[in-house]
């Protein structure tokens, strides 16, 4: 199974159809909030299921705040960070995450991409698809899954 991971948007449909390209063998498409209404313009031609969160910048109530997703035995940990202080710091994500026993943590808000191990947990914010923080390298995300090994995670240029 191939997961998607986007965030940070922003309402850019330039940006959203960016996209696209990449989700020719993506079977499940995540967005960590700031433009996840822009799901919407994928779901016309995406056949695979979409999940997303709500970020600071969103100001509809259809998506939570958060969100728990278990995928063949990987307990997936979604928010958009801005709850978790994330652009200061990666503790208090990382307990919560601990907390509710996630195998992953996927956010976004300092639109920096990123990906960290520790104590058994993966951390991802898989950047910005429309504004990059301190690059100008667009990135999203991606997760493997298999059902036997450990999850292949990793972040991609667009």
């Amino acid at each position: 199974m191939k997961i998607a991971v986007i965030s940070d948007s922003h309402y850019s449909s330039s940006s959203i159809n960016s996209v696209k390209k990449h989700l020719y063998d993506v079977d499940i498409l995540l967005h960590c909030g700031d433009g996840a209404p822009d799901t919407k313009i994928l779901d016309v031609d995406f056949k695979g299921e979409i999940y997303a969160v709500r970020g600071n910048c969103d100001t509809s109530n259809e998506y939570p705040l958060q969100r728990i997703i278990d995928l063949m035995g990987v307990k997936i940990f979604m928010t958009h960070g801005h709850m978790y202080n994330v652009k200061y710091e990666y503790n208090t994500i990382f307990y919560k995450g601990k907390e509710i026993g996630a195998d992953i943590i996927l956010f976004g808000h300092s639109h920096k991409a990123l990906i960290s191990d520790f104590d058994g947990v993966t951390i991802m914010n898989p950047g910005s698809i429309t504004f990059p923080y301190g690059s100008t390298k667009k990135t999203m995300g991606f997760i493997e899954l298999d059902g036997e090994n450990k999850p292949k995670v990793y972040i991609k240029e667009i």
